[in-house]
């Protein structure tokens, strides 16, 4: 099972890797890893599509005249097409392929209790939303003390505890969402129209929307200085 991390740090790393000089990954990148993490797309998966597209790309480019490719989202289509051709061809197998993200790694009690507390503290200061940050907050502390208190000589059920991180995370953002101005709200989605424009070519509609709706979540919580909750945001020192 690979560690939470790595999912999306060998993504990043083979994309730069493929591409031949370093590029960080942008808003729209990291909401698109985020959305196949979402999705259940294996690792394995997205790192072939990501050969895959270069492979293509670099086919047709006349030698001496290679262009980069400066986003993720190009290999977009390649990733989904390689991880429909893995589920297919595990069909029946008993090796479940789907990425669970439970690799215990690095996963210490106290650092994720820590990861808490740290996300409590940061939604104590919001000025928006107050009553849902607030009482996420105290959800986050009480977490953390159930973190603190488990036997820190088996492993956290990271699993569950992310499913729950999701749950808060969805209800900050949807309670966000109610309290943002409108011309906020709307720029931010012309923000996001403008970045995957040049990808509408290479996915599909239901794939946009969810690259669109990650893209904009991020956003709006960097916009309110509010924090992701997300076990893999935890600080890596």
């Amino acid at each position: 099972m690979q560690n939470y991390f790595n999912y999306f740090t060998e993504i990043e790393e083979r994309f730069q890797q493929r591409r031949g000089s370093l590029l960080l990954l942008s808003t729209l990148d990291w909401a698109l890893i985020e959305m196949w993490r979402d999705a259940g797309l294996p690792l394995e998966a997205v790192l072939r599509g990501i050969d895959a597209a270069f492979d293509k790309y670099e086919a047709r480019q006349h030698k001496g005249h290679k262009r980069k490719i400066n986003g993720l989202a190009w290999c977009a289509q390649a990733v989904m097409e390689t991880a429909e051709e893995m589920r297919e061809a595990a069909a029946g197998a008993s090796t479940e392929t789907k990425y669970t993200g439970t690799d215990e790694t690095g996963f210490e009690h106290e650092r994720v209790a820590a990861h808490l507390d740290a996300a409590a503290a940061a939604l104590d200061g919001a000025t928006v939303a107050t009553g849902v940050c607030a009482a996420t907050a105290a959800r986050l502390r009480e977490i953390a003390g159930e973190v603190r208190a488990a036997d820190a000589k088996k492993p956290l059920e990271t699993e569950a505890l992310e499913r729950n991180l999701t749950v808060l995370e969805e209800k900050l953002f949807a309670a966000l969402t109610t309290a943002a101005p409108e011309d906020l709200l709307v720029g931010l989605k012309e923000h996001a129209a403008r970045e995957l424009a040049p990808y509408r070519s290479r996915m599909g509609a239901v794939q946009l929307r969810q690259v669109e709706h990650q893209f904009v979540q991020k956003q709006l919580l960097a916009h309110y200085n509010l924090p992701r909750l997300s076990l893999f945001y935890m600080s890596q020192e």
